[in-house]
């Protein structure tokens, strides 16, 4: 919450218009005001905020008392005025702070509060001395929710393939070490070698992929050819598989308007921090996922029974969360991030657990197309689990590997079951990727219905990300790639994929046929023909993680056949041209295809940071 205050000769004020739909307080609360030799506060309630309601009011009572009592003042206006921030809390939340800090003081002033949600016309007359004008910044200073009782904690149980229950502390030595971190990071709140910094956030760097720009906001990022190859490759490959699944693609906008009550519901009960700005007379919002826009497709669509279930699909290009600055890490968090984004409307529980668990074995062998290994955490409220344990089981038993089992007392989310798969960093901390959720909220809030035939009901909405964000992608593969002896990516998403080193200009000609040849295949090669020794030019390609590099002399043209290096069996090997070709393709398979993004000769690379 941020506060200004006024010691003034007097503040008056009129309500002219309201501000939003549904927004604008008109009980208990004067229209039109005036009070003289007074303290005006004006105060803007911000999202972190919603976070402890008594808490923030509690911090600025003892702030207004503090600063009435340097002035020796009895009267205080207090004035909602949004333009001290640009980050401010639902509407809800800014009244009811309002509200509760007017009883917290209305016994120990006299108290005038201006309504929420107008626009009003004011005069106010400064005093003008060295103490009339403070201003002070307020939050709650803990984590509690508001005014809540303290939460039954849940209860954490590993479940295996085979329906076994176990307990993740106790039973943790049998478990793989990514899966302890994982417990030690959900169940036992620690996580290892805090304060570090995680071995993806060089890598990006010095790989040429992705850096920071000082004049955007933090958690923006840039991304040079290198990364962007890679990251336009992955955007293309979770399309791919899940336009394969069915989903429907869409494109909705990035902006809402805070006045729609279900828009300014579902943010607070997200619990993202949001950028919110002005557009004209109305208060807006970036959006933090593609919820917003989806549920109002499906909300304007005339959905029957047969229609169900119905996958709408967004490769949401960029979504926004406001992570407060020293969160902001790398590849891992961002404050602008791609988010693949599938949400499915079923017919029922039934249909939703069925779409659910398909969605969930989708999500989880993204892991072996890219390479890496996922860690499973399953969570949901005890009573969902009594009532579907043999169906959970069955989850598990598919995914063929022990998950964390997260049982809560009670339902606090829109969801009534979820399961998240991380990849474990370099560090021992959790990178949380694909997800799916059962929401059991949405459909009412947004006024989504099906008709049957002969009456409406509200379906249940799957939300679904097979991959987690684009940047969280990223970050696991070059974490996981850290912990290997030779690092390395998949060949699919290697920028270069088959370098060919010339030992003198005389077989640069012969190199560029070759290169053109794999781009024919749709491979991606190029020729390192810079005047420098062969060995230099082998560890540049060992450098740059190249899947597989040939040298290429006299020999090698006269026979047509090479020595091949391959960066992923450690080795090298004799093959012919088309042998080679095949083997990479081959090894590519299905995966995107997506052309060199680079000049075909490694001298006319340019360098993009000084790493």
């Amino acid at each position: 919450m941020k506060l200004l205050f006024i010691h003034a000769d007097h503040l008056s004020f009129e309500a002219k218009k309201e501000a939003g739909r549904d927004i604008a307080e008109t009980d208990g609360v004067p229209m039109e005001g005036r009070m003289d030799d007074c303290v005006t506060v004006f105060i803007s309630v911000e999202s972190g905020d919603a976070a402890s309601v008594s808490g923030v009011v509690a911090n600025a009572a003892a702030e207004l008392r503090d600063v009435t009592s340097q002035l020796n003042a009895d009267k205080v206006v207090l004035y909602p005025y949004a333009h001290l921030s640009d980050d401010l809390a639902p509407p809800d939340v800014a009244k009811r702070v309002m509200r509760e800090l007017e009883t917290e003081l209305k016994d120990d002033y006299d108290l005038l509060r201006a309504p929420f949600g107008w626009y009003k016309a004011f005069e106010i007359s400064c005093k003008g001395h060295p103490l009339s004008e403070l201003s002070r910044h307020v939050s709650a200073h803990r984590d509690e929710e508001e005014d809540a009782e303290p939460r039954e904690p849940s209860e954490w149980r590993v479940l295996t393939p085979d329906g076994e229950l176990l307990d993740p502390v106790r039973e943790k030595a049998q478990f793989s070490e990514d899966f302890r971190a994982l417990i030690a990071a959900e169940v036992e709140g620690v996580t290892a070698s805090k304060g570090q910094e995680p071995p993806h956030l060089a890598l990006m760097a010095e790989k040429e992929f992705v850096g920071y720009d000082e004049l955007s906001d933090v958690g923006n990022l840039r991304w040079y050819p290198r990364g962007k190859l890679v990251r336009d490759s992955l955007m293309q490959y979770v399309s791919d598989l899940v336009i394969d699944y069915g989903g429907m693609p869409v494109e909705t906008p990035i902006m809402y308007d805070l006045g729609a009550r279900s828009i300014s519901e579902h943010a607070e009960k997200f619990g993202e921090r949001q950028y919110r700005f002005e557009s004209g007379d109305r208060r807006m919002m970036l959006r933090f996922a593609a919820c917003f826009g989806q549920f109002s497709i499906m909300r304007d669509m005339h959905i029957a029974a047969n229609d169900l279930p119905l996958r709408i699909y967004e490769m949401s290009t960029y979504s926004f969360r406001r992570e407060q600055r020293g969160e902001v890490l790398g590849l891992k968090r961002q404050r602008a991030f791609t988010m693949p984004d599938m949400h499915t409307a079923t017919k029922d529980m039934e249909q939703a657990k069925s779409e659910f668990e398909k969605q969930a074995k989708l999500g989880y062998a993204t892991g072996e197309d890219l390479g890496v290994s996922y860690e499973g955490a399953f969570r949901m409220t005890r009573a969902f689990y009594n009532e579907n344990r043999a169906w959970v089981e069955g989850v598990v038993a598919d995914l063929g590997k022990p998950v964390l089992l997260e049982l809560l007392p009670e339902r606090h989310h829109y969801w009534s079951a979820k399961i998240d798969f991380a990849v474990i960093d370099g560090l021992g901390r959790p990178i949380e990727n694909p997800t799916v959720q059962i929401d059991v909220e949405s459909a009412a809030r947004f006024d989504i219905e099906y008709s049957d035939g002969q009456q409406t009901h509200h379906p249940n909405i799957l939300h679904y990300s097979p991959s987690g964000s684009i940047e969280r992608v990223m970050a696991a593969l070059l974490e996981h790639a850290a912990t290997e002896e030779v690092p390395r990516l998949p060949t699919w998403l290697s920028p270069t994929q088959v370098r060919f080193i010339p030992v003198s200009d005389d077989h640069v000609a012969s190199c560029d046929e070759l290169v053109e040849k794999l781009a024919a295949a749709k491979i991606r090669a190029d020729v390192d023909e810079r005047a420098e020794t062969v060995g230099k030019r082998i560890a540049k390609a060992e450098r740059d993680w190249v899947p597989y590099y040939v040298v290429v002399g006299d020999q090698e043209l006269e026979s047509g056949e090479f020595k091949v290096n391959r960066r992923a069996a450690g080795d090298e090997v004799r093959q012919s041209f088309a042998a080679l070709r095949e083997a990479v393709d081959a090894e590519i398979g299905d995966r995107p295809r997506r052309p060199r993004y680079l000049p075909a000769h490694v001298s006319a690379h340019p360098h993009f940071t000084g790493a």
